[in-house]
């Protein structure tokens, strides 16, 4: 095995994140006009866990440029196809069929930052005859949920005068209408889970992207400003860290441990200093250890 999945994770991991909105819309619904997104039964605000990847995959892109081994395998302009001949580029000098499917997908593991941490299903490989199957199908070790708002969201429509039209304006109509979609208040919860097992035996994920991961969700925000996200921003990051690879304790557990409470029921939430977050770390189960590496919006 490559000395790159010698230096693979060796503890997994779960971690809680707050992020808020105020006045913005922080995932947007294709197929309802881009509303803010919403259970429609509770009511409570949604946000996909690929929504949060993609500003993962930003800030890496962003902060490490063309740096070896910290590109982005999926990111705005790129032809996959274009992406993926990196790894066919690999695999011409291996033997068996087998030895080209390992080197296909040692390549793209090293070369994309992405890939070893989210995984990649990669249509071109599980398509090529020369390679197996699992060639293609690369799961990661890190996983997040979808994240929810603490609370039901209000979304509301803002409306707006365009001056700019596309189209050739009638007589005395300089101007038309446009909308915002914004949810006034919103504090959301998402989770995650970070497995030293897949880092170990798939994608070769080491401390240094741990570490590479952590600043990026820590900062995912900061440079990805709009005016439909003018103001969100991760108010807690609490990480248990396992001291075996297959973990101490059951990850929902961990999670309960993470209190999120209103503190005037009677009146609707409009900042964060309206919530009262509380973390119990006393009596942690044996082999798990508690690190608030965001805590109560102090960046460290």
């Amino acid at each position: 095995m490559s000395s790159r999945h010698d230096d693979a994770i060796s503890n997994r991991y779960e971690f809680v994140c707050l992020y808020d909105v105020e006045n913005g819309n922080p995932n947007g619904d294709p197929i309802a006009s881009n509303s803010p997104r919403v259970d429609p039964t509770t009511g409570h605000g949604i946000v996909t866990d690929v929504c949060i990847k993609r500003k993962i995959r930003d800030y890496m892109r962003m902060f490490y440029g063309n740096q070896r081994g910290f590109d982005i395998y999926v990111r705005h302009g790129a032809s996959l196809s274009r992406q993926d001949q990196k790894g066919f580029d690999a695999a011409k000098s291996a033997g068996s069929k087998g030895e080209k499917s390992a080197a296909f997908r040692e390549a793209m593991c090293s070369e994309y930052f992405d890939v070893r941490a989210f995984g990649a299903m990669i249509t071109s490989a599980i398509k090529d005859p020369s390679l197996s199957r699992e060639a293609g199908q690369i799961r990661g070790p890190v996983q997040l949920t979808f994240g929810r708002s603490v609370d039901p969201i209000q979304p509301q429509e803002v409306w707006i005068t365009r001056m700019g039209i596309s189209s050739k304006p009638s007589e005395g109509k300089g101007a038309g209408l446009g909308r915002k979609s914004i949810v006034p208040y919103g504090l959301y919860r998402q989770e995650g889970y970070i497995s030293a097992n897949l880092a170990r035996k798939v994608t070769g994920f080491s401390e240094d992207d741990l570490e590479a991961f952590w600043d990026a969700l820590t900062h995912m925000f900061d440079d990805d400003r709009s005016s439909a996200r003018g103001k969100m921003a991760l108010r807690t990051l609490v990480v248990f860290r396992h001291d075996s690879p297959y973990g101490n304790e059951f990850a929902h557990n961990l999670f309960e441990r993470v209190n999120v409470l209103r503190k005037n029921k009677d009146a609707a939430p409009r900042s964060y200093a309206d919530y009262a977050v509380s973390l119990n770390d006393t009596d942690m189960p044996d082999g798990v250890t508690v690190e608030k590496r965001v805590w109560d919006s102090m960046l460290s």
